[in-house]
């Protein structure tokens, strides 16, 4: 009668062991995550494979550091200097994520906080880097997307070999100092000023031409009809013009003596 209470007891804890062990030995990786196993004894196999979104089963006595592997994004504000030695302020947003194929290295080389480690370093390395060759007015108006590229560039030859995928580097916003930003502002008013001058200027000048031209026209026209208008043209339309009038029901025609050239003199009236 004793053995039995024993021998229950034994198995109850065999079964709670079992589902301890169970219970640790699977490990669920969330959507958009992927875990790297660190094993007891052995650490983590640069080479490993990482362990994908879902239910794993791993050995109870090791254990799994889980990392988002999408798509992130870390905002950055960096202060760096010109060409000219001005303090520029750039906001930026960094859109980055850990190379998948190769988390059990970064983990190993880098550890979870491989953004403020390697990723965040390099971007203000290579802004300092970029900035540096332009005039706060290139990189307040013309030039902000050929530096946002460059920084791009210049970023990913940094992290390249650090297992991050650099997706991309987005400038919101360049702050130049006010008194700077004044004065380029006024520029800018300027030459815009400047281009609408010169526009008014090319279009009254058009304008000109064209009223030279039509009359260059006109006066050629004239000097064609004149050249073509003999004695002999100028007596049939005026027999044509009379007839015409003598024809007008709104006349009363008289025919006194005779014009120039043989024509009859027209009286009238309404």
């Amino acid at each position: 009668m004793e053995k039995l209470p024993k021998a229950g007891l034994f198995t109850i804890i065999v079964l709670a062991l079992l589902l301890i062990t169970l219970f640790k030995s699977v490990v669920t990786i969330d959507s958009g995550h992927a875990g790297v196993l660190y094993k007891l004894g052995g650490g983590v196999d640069p080479n490993g494979e990482p362990l994908g979104e879902g239910v794993n089963f791993v050995a109870p006595w090791n254990s799994v550091i889980e990392y988002e592997v999408r798509q992130q994004e870390m905002p950055e504000t960096m202060s760096v200097l010109s060409s000219n030695g001005l303090d520029i302020k750039l906001d930026a947003s960094v859109l980055y994520q850990p190379d998948y194929k190769n988390l059990s290295r970064l983990h190993k080389e880098k550890g979870i906080d491989y953004r403020s480690r390697v990723l965040q370093p390099a971007i203000r390395s290579a802004a300092r880097s970029v900035v540096g060759r332009y005039t706060p007015e290139q990189l307040y108006s013309s030039k902000r997307d050929v530096i946002q590229e460059e920084i791009i560039v210049e970023t990913r030859k940094i992290v390249i070999d650090q297992y991050i995928q650099l997706n991309d580097i987005l400038i919101r916003d360049v702050t130049l100092p006010p008194t700077i930003k004044q004065a380029i502002e006024r520029k800018l008013k300027q030459e815009q000023e400047s281009l609408e001058y010169e526009f008014r200027l090319v279009t009254a000048a058009k304008e000109a031409q064209k009223v030279i031209i039509e009359a260059q026209g006109k006066a050629d026209a004239n000097k064609i009809l004149s050249a073509s208008l003999t004695d002999k043209i100028l007596q049939d339309k005026g027999i044509e013009a009379t007839i015409k009038l003598a024809e007008s029901p709104n006349s009363k025609v008289i025919v006194i003596g005779s014009g120039d050239s043989g024509l009859p003199i027209i009286l009238g009236n309404q």
